[in-house]
């Protein structure tokens, strides 16, 4: 089964749940009593699962690492391209 399959899944059982809950086709007292929190549920969801992601993106750009000898390396690497490529006529507006 594939992610989106997956998604897909769990998005239709939780629809048809809340479906259920707020058309009242279950009778309890537990059920009327969360009703005010029932309603905006998909709302909340949403609204919690943009703070965690905005969280773990935060969270990864803290953490992100430099890498300095790749960097270097990239920088070797375009001076030979450009060396290269001016050998064969390919003129540059500036060096950077």
């Amino acid at each position: 089964m594939t992610k989106l399959l997956e998604w897909l899944l769990g998005l239709g059982v939780f629809v048809g749940v809340w479906g259920v809950l707020i058309s009242r086709q279950i009778r309890s007292r537990v059920v009327d009593e969360w009703m005010s929190v029932i309603i905006p549920l998909p709302i909340i969801i949403i609204l919690m699962f943009g703070v965690y992601s905005a969280i773990v993106v935060l969270w990864r750009v803290y953490n992100f690492n430099n890498c300095e000898e790749a960097a270097k390396e990239l920088q070797k690497e375009i001076q030979q391209a450009k060396r290269e490529l001016r050998s064969k006529g390919i003129v540059f507006s500036e060096d950077e």
